[in-house]
Parts: C-alpha cells; structure tokens; sequence
C-alpha cells in the first residue's frame, strides 16, 4: 500500500509522499531526554546527540544502571542514520560514561569518585609518576581536567585483566600469597626483563629489579639510599617535573636546578654543580617534550662515567606517534644508572605497580630499604601482569591505546592551532601531554593567573612555571601551559582550544615581578 494513498504509477504522488514523509521525519524526537531532532544543527549532530547524553548523566537524569535504547532504535525515533547514534554512544564509551559490547546493550556507568569531571576524593598533582606534588582535587570544579599524567582511564583493558586474574587465582599455589621476597614477584621480574628488553633496549635480568609501587616509590628508596651514602643533593631538570623534585625533597635531598633547552639537560651546566646524583627524563622530557640530544647523552653518559648517578624515568616512553624509539639511557651504562619506570599511563596510576633497576652497586641497599618499607608488592597484582605481559594483553592494549590518543593529540593540537597560530607547541611526537608556550608575551603574560582563569571556566590546567625553579631568575621567563590529552574525547579537546585561545586572547594582566 503507498504511502499516504499515493499511487505507485504516480511519479507526482511518490514525490509529495517522500516529502511529507521527511517533513515529519524533521519533526521526529525521543522520549529518551525528550531529544528533538528538529533542534539539532544542521551538521554535528553527532557532537549534539553524545552532548545530549553526556548532559543527562551530569544532571542525573541517566542514573548509573540506567540502560540506552539500541542503536537502530534511537536512530529511527530520531530520524538520523544508525550510524550517527553507533558514534555517539563510543565517544561516552571512550569516556567511561557508558558500558557496552556487542549484543549486549549500553548502560550508563556509575561516576567514579575522584574522576574527571567529578567532585571526588583528594588525589595528588601529577608529573611523570605522580610522586608527591601539591594536593588537589581532581577534576573538582573542572570540566576538563587537562592535568599532565592523567591517562585514559576508561582504557583500562578490564575484560584482560579479569581473564589473567581467573587464571592465576586457579593456578596459585598458597606459598604465592604469602610474604613473597621484597624484590617482587619472580615470574613478573622474568616478564619484565623480557618486556624492558624488547622494548626499550635493556639487557638485564630478573634477578637485578625490584618491583616498587610506581616511580614514587623507586624515587623514595633511592633518595633514602643516597642519603645513607652521604649524599645531600640531587640535580633536577629545569623546568621539570614539580612532583619529582618535592619527593626526592621530602626524602632529604636538595635539588639542583639545570637547564633543560632543545637539547634536553645541558650537561656542561650539571658538571659545574658539583653534584653526584642526576634524575633525568631523556625519552620524552616533562615537560618540554624534547628528546635528549645525542650529543648529550654522550656527554651525560661520560659524566656518569667518573663517578655520577643518573636516575633514567622512562615515564610514558611507550606512547609514540611520529617519530622512531628513543632506546632508554640505561643500556648504555647500567653501573651508572637506575632505571625506573611504570604501569602509570599505559594501566593507571591506581595499581601502584612499577620497577627499579638499580645499579649493582645500590642493589643491596635498594632491596633493604624496599623491605623495610612495605616487606613487598602485593602478590596477586604482580602475578596478574605478569600473564598479561607475557600473553601479549599488555601489549595488545598499547596499541589500541595509542591509536585513541594520537586522535586525541591531533584533536587538541589541531584546535590551538588555528585558535593560537601565534603560540608555540612542543612535545608533539610522543607522550601523553603538550607544552604551549607564549615566547611574544614573557613580562606581559602570567601563566599561573592564566591556569587559575582557565580553572574558573573549567579547564584545569598546569602553568609552565609550576615545574620551573624560580630561584635566581634575572629576566621574565616565556610562560606556557602544560596540556594532558590522554582523558578527554576529541570534541572535549576542541571545546578546551577554543576556551584557551578565548582565555589567552582576552588576558589583561602583566606578569608580577
């Protein structure tokens, strides 16, 4: 039967049907958030429909349980291609607002506590492991929280680790839950040996690592060994990580600041520090972005060579878009240098799982004072990566991890781009975070009264001179901010460039000196 009476045989008739038939198509809606599809833009409307939703689990509208109508459904109250709400329902996915698989629906998450976009518990400030830096509240009255170390967490591979962890709990024996040796677990220190050698390049075995809870922690037990050794400062890189300079303080050592420029640290600056100990992020400097110059790891290394300690943080050297791996520091002089690294940004900071290898020299001390500190890493956690490593999960979720940021990149250095063509941007190839600095604006721009007018538009973000030592400075220095991607889906991202640019281009303030 044709519809509305029309005639088949009447071209006429077929032609006023189709046209009452997207009239009303127009005029269609749902009853879920009682979306209209007659207010949406004429283009977007993927952007307007996960918007939509995004808005009815903030305001609580969409209570956590509360199940989506299928894709083909919604589409069809709607009058848009399925297509349209598939992409919608994966940007909330992407941002852990939603759970689904294949068949078996899409049902809104509850908010985790603490969360971006959520007013949860305290959490710390964090730089390349989080260790230490100021308290804040993450994400509280920030409606992107652009904090530099904060992964996607929503990643987080939990169908994987269910299966390892069903797996080891069947096959542990009760000798594997009890006090196990301070090193770490055996099987996850043969597994990361492997992983840390193909990888990054390290040649070493298990028995030369100690499994730590995160970079922190293997920060911690070297600056009270160094400590033990007489050892009374550390340099650092300028600017540098805020959280690693105040732990290795709270630890009883006083940093050093050295000039980071293009080049990475400038190391004929550290060798007239008359220092014994350096902490160094050569793959990916935080957070400057830049790779340690060839010339200077040469140099570097020679310096360590009479006598010096590098600490090497390997802190996101998985995360690579556009350029070849840098190999870590570590292969080149292991008596000189203690590599520590992390399952921080490729898992979540949340497991407190990482590894230390120390030079020989420190071994002993090392593990003494892991075992003094916490008798070990917690057994099932270990035994859990361990399988994911050596079954190739880890692996696996690296890769598809690395796809969704380098669109996440693409989508926020896009958006300054054309919003700040006059700023300058760095740390592009690799990582998990950008630098944007202003080099026309220093003594006329204050980045940390731009960060906090960020904040009050919701945007949280880290000015460049929060990880800057400050002391002795002569001259203004060009300010910046430092932007984590890792979060927040592209159109978030979008939406964070132009508030940005808008906060930047009406900044009315001269810089306090």
């Amino acid at each position: 039967m044709a519809e509305l009476g029309a005639s088949e045989d009447d071209p006429g008739s077929r032609a006023r049907a189709q046209a009452q038939a997207g009239a009303r198509r127009l005029g269609s809606g749902a009853d879920l958030l009682q979306l209209d599809r007659a207010a949406a833009p004429g283009r977007g409307l993927t952007s307007w429909l996960a918007e939509a939703l995004r808005a009815g689990i903030r305001d609580g509208r969409l209570r956590p349980g509360t199940a989506l109508p299928a894709t083909r459904v919604l589409a069809d109250d709607l009058g848009v291609s399925r297509g349209v709400v598939v992409e919608a329902y994966q940007r909330l996915r992407e941002e852990g607002l939603v759970s689904g698989r294949s068949g078996g629906g899409t049902t809104i998450l509850p908010r985790a506590a603490g969360g971006p976009g959520a007013a949860g518990a305290a959490g710390l400030a964090v730089g390349p492991d989080d260790p230490l830096a100021l308290p804040r509240r993450w994400g509280a009255d920030a409606e992107i929280d652009l904090s530099p170390g904060v992964p996607d967490l929503s990643a987080f591979p939990r169908a994987a680790w269910l299966r390892a962890e069903r797996a080891v709990l069947n096959e542990a024996s009760p000798a594997d839950l009890g006090y196990g040796d301070p090193r770490g677990n055996e099987s996850l220190r043969a597994a990361l040996a492997g992983w840390l050698a193909r990888t990054r390049g390290l040649r070493t075995g298990p028995e030369a690592i100690v499994v730590t809870a995160g970079v922190a922690q293997a920060l911690a037990l070297l600056a009270q060994t160094l400590r033990g050794r007489g050892h009374t400062r550390i340099a650092v890189e300028n600017p540098g990580s805020r959280g690693t300079r105040d732990e290795l303080a709270h630890w009883g050592l006083v940093p050093l600041p050295v000039t980071v420029d293009a080049d990475g640290l400038d190391v004929a600056e550290l060798a007239r520090r008359s220092v014994g100990a350096v902490a160094v992020t050569p793959a990916h400097q935080f957070p400057t972005g830049v790779v340690l110059s060839p010339d200077r790891r040469r140099q570097l290394l020679d310096w360590a060579s009479a006598g010096g300690l590098i600490i090497e943080d390997d802190y996101d050297a998985e995360f690579r878009y556009d350029r070849a791996p840098v190999p870590a520091l570590h292969a080149s002089a292991p008596g000189q240098i203690a590599y520590a690294g992390s399952v921080s940004k490729t898992l979540a900071p949340g497991m407190r799982l990482g590894w230390l290898v120390p030079p020989p020299g420190l071994y002993a001390d090392i593990v003494r004072a892991k075992h003094a500190s916490d008798l070990g890493a917690p057994a099932l956690p270990q035994l859990v990566l361990a399988r994911l490593i050596t079954g190739g999960g880890l692996e696996q979720h690296i890769r598809q991890v690395k796809v969704r940021q380098r669109r996440r990149r693409d989508a926020l250095l896009g958006a300054l781009r054309r919003q700040l063509p006059e700023a300058r941007v760095q740390g592009i190839p690799a990582g998990l975070h950008l630098l944007v600095t202003f080099p026309d604006r220093a003594g006329s721009l204050d980045d940390t009264a731009l960060a906090a007018r960020l904040r009050a538009d919701g945007v949280l973000v880290h000015a460049l001179s929060r990880h800057r030592d400050q002391a002795g400075r002569t001259a203004p220095e060009v300010p910046g901010l430092v932007l984590g991607y890792a979060a927040h889906t592209p159109d978030q991202l979008r939406d964070a460039g132009r508030r940005i640019a808008r906060a930047v281009r009406d900044f009315p303030w001269l810089h306090p000196f």
